[in-house]
Order: C-alpha cells, then structure tokens, then sequence
C-alpha cells in the first residue's frame, strides 16, 4: 500500500526519516531517482539516513513504476520519495495506485518562482503539478507532517 510520494530535493534526511516515516506508519521507503542506483555515494549516504526497521529500496523511475505495478511493493506501507516535480509526474503517470503527492523541497533558480516558502517550481513544473491533478492525484505542500495542508491548486 502506497502511503505517499514525497517531492525533496534532498531525498532521505532527518526531516523526513524520522517525522514522515513515524506519522505515516512506513516500513519501507523507496527511493526512485535515476541517477542514484548508479552513484555508490549517494546510495551510501542514504542508506546511513534510513531508520532501523524501516527497508529502503532505490530504484530508477522506470524500474520503481514496474515493482509497484508488479505488486511486489504492496506488502509495505510504503513512502516514495522523488527529487524533482517532474519525476513525481512521471511515477503518477506509471503507476495508478500513486495518488497522495506531498511536495516538501525543490531547490531554487533562476527559472523558478516560489509557490511557497520551501517550493519553487518552473513553467514546466506548474504543468507537471496540474497534470497529477488531472490525473486525479492529490497535491499539496507541507514540509512536516504537522504542517497544515496547502493543495497545490491554491497556489498555482
């Protein structure tokens, strides 16, 4: 069961180890992100983030949408998180059981404007957010659980 994605330009930290994956129940995190799989490092930094109990997965976008859809993921009460508004797109696009998109951080440009304090979000990105509501997603902004709810139709 999917509990939510999450957009961080971070990935796995602090934040979101330990106050996401408590509220939401998760046992097991999946990273899809496609430059991680291949980048030792980073999958070492990460995997030194992740709480005790809780399994991490990193998987390419492509390969995250095939095991979800395959099934193999549905026995976790599962946290996606991607990096960028558009690879939360791309995983609502592929997989029609990812519904619930927390946007949390993306970092900022030159190209971006602020939607809020902690998002910034391109022309491209403002239409990436709008397709995952057509497609019948919910998006809101909220760095923590404890924040209140912001729906990215408000903002946008």
């Amino acid at each position: 069961m999917i509990n939510l994605m999450r957009v961080d330009h971070r990935l796995l930290h602090g934040q979101v180890a330990f106050s996401w994956t408590n509220a939401l129940g998760t046992d097991c995190i999946l990273i899809a992100n496609d430059s991680v799989p291949t980048d030792d490092i980073r999958k070492t930094t990460l995997k030194l983030s992740k709480p005790n109990g809780v399994k991490l997965v990193i998987k390419s976008i492509d390969d995250a949408i095939t095991a979800i859809n395959s099934g193999v993921t549905d026995k976790y009460k599962l946290f996606i998180i991607v990096e960028t508004i558009h690879d939360a797109a791309r995983m609502v696009e592929g997989c029609p059981t990812v519904r619930a998109v927390n946007l949390g951080g993306t970092r900022k440009a030159e190209d971006k404007k602020a939607i809020s304090k902690f998002i910034f979000a391109s022309e491209s990105d403002i239409d990436d957010i709008r397709s995952m509501l057509q497609a019948g997603a919910e998006v809101e902004l909220r760095q923590v659980p404890s924040d209140t709810k912001i729906k990215a139709q408000e903002v946008i």
